[in-house]
């Protein structure tokens, strides 16, 4: 043994990759952990920590069904229109779309979208266009031109997670405003008005609203414009649905906002049937001139942080807008409809649950009665149960802010939503507590 360790402590140092002895670099002293930024280890995603939490093997004899996925693609059955693909071909041929933009974005393509989205009441010029990478880019651009220490904003309840997941990391208070559902979702504004305080620096308002599907009226957009107006907050228009609507005609915000300034976000993502190609925007409406002196060149700035969106979906965005033509959305449009009427009126059969009409978008909401079941406790229960026993996956709205209810997503094929329904019934009635 004694001659062993000697022979050991007697080898030769063999060299590593990095030319230095393997006996030389397990000497060294140990390295302290890293620490990551306060962004990184405040970043937050409800969903994500769901599914990976959640059990979404399922029932092997029968096939899954995801409600929960709002990817419009991932069932083959909504192509986008052949307009976007020529309009990708057309850019890309040109060969006008392989450098470095404009970190706000091509000048050709702010100018489409200024075009594209004014209306008579409503003017926007190319410096009032800032091209982001996505919607969620938008946003992100959106929070953080307002963002200062000690600040707080206030987000629709139940919504869109991301709105927290990127302003906690920033550090920001987000506060949450509740939304009724007895009332199709409209915004508790007594709520809303008794959230802001001196350290208010926006209101995000999600119209139409992921996860609701409900569409705001003329009066209410009014309304909640008057709100803000009398504190002086600003708005951030979350818009990405824009124009989705099937049981009420969707008006944008900045169109009504006559005396508070906007931010609206929007991107092709859903409308348009291409969320990977990562294209969003912020539209600049200030009728009062609050944003002139900062926000104005402040959002410019953030664009530099990564040089803007991808350039050749940019050089797409003008003949995307200018040749898809209304009959490409009006049948997306037709099949959300259909299938969210389909839902209502099925999961009327189903004891404990009441399904909420939408108006827009791509979701709906189920309220969940817990008390009607034996052995179910809440929301994220019965997705769970449901997901073992009948492999439906739908998401519990607890990830959204409003526990006992739950999300269906409407983009799937019909036959797939019919059979989704049979079973959510079939899983109902056999957990009612009768």
């Amino acid at each position: 043994m004694e001659q062993a360790a000697k022979k050991a402590k007697s080898a030769p140092t063999k060299a590593n990759g990095n030319g230095h002895g393997e006996q030389q670099h397990q000497q060294q002293e140990l390295w302290p952990s890293v620490r990551a930024s306060f962004t990184a280890m405040n970043t937050v995603n409800p969903i994500r920590d769901l599914v990976d939490t959640m059990d979404i093997k399922g029932n092997p004899d029968k096939r899954m069904i995801a409600l929960s996925i709002g990817d419009p693609t991932v069932f083959g059955n909504l192509p986008k229109s052949p307009a976007s693909t020529n309009a990708v071909i057309t850019a890309l041929k040109s060969g006008k779309c392989d450098g470095y933009p404009h970190s706000a974005g091509y000048p050709a393509s702010r100018k489409a979208l200024a075009e594209y989205f004014s209306t008579d009441g409503l003017k926007y010029d190319l410096e009032d266009v800032v091209i982001a990478s996505g919607c969620s880019g938008a946003l992100d651009l959106a929070i953080e031109v307002f963002n200062r220490v000690g600040g707080n904003m206030l987000i629709p309840e139940p919504g869109f997670s991301l709105y927290k997941t990127l302003g906690i990391a920033k550090g920001l208070d987000m506060r949450a405003y509740q939304l009724l559902p007895d009332k199709s979702w409209e915004i508790d504004l007594a709520d809303m008005e008794a959230k802001i305080d001196e350290n208010t620096l926006a209101i995000i308002v999600n119209n139409p609203s992921n996860p609701c599907g409900s569409v705001y009226s003329e009066e209410h957009i009014k309304a909640l414009i008057e709100v803000a107006a009398r504190h002086k907050v600003p708005i951030i228009a979350d818009e990405v649905y824009a124009n989705m609507t099937f049981g009420r005609k969707f008006v944008p915000l900045a169109s009504l906002a006559h005396n508070v300034p906007v931010l609206s976000c929007g991107g092709l993502a859903k409308r348009f049937l291409v969320p990977g190609w990562r294209v969003g925007w912020v539209l600049i409406h200030d009728p009062v001139n609050a944003f002139t002196e900062n926000v104005r060149p402040g959002l410019l700035k953030l664009t530099q942080h990564i040089l803007g969106a991808n350039s050749l979906m940019q050089g797409a965005i003008p003949s995307m807008l200018k040749d898809t033509k209304p009959e490409f959305f009006s049948s997306v449009l037709s099949h959300l409809k259909e299938n969210a009427e389909l839902v209502c009126s099925m999961l009327e059969q189903a004891p404990g649950l009441t399904p909420i009409m939408p108006a827009g978008a791509m979701y709906l909401m189920v309220k969940l009665e817990p008390s009607m079941y034996k052995d179910i406790k809440d929301d994220r229960d019965f997705t769970q149960k449901l997901i073992t026993e009948q492999s439906v996956f739908c998401l519990p709205a607890s990830v959204f802010g409003s526990p006992n209810f739950f999300r269906i997503v409407t983009t799937i094929p019909k036959a797939q939503m019919m059979t989704a329904m049979e079973r959510i019934i079939e899983f109902a009635k056999a957990h009612a507590d009768q």
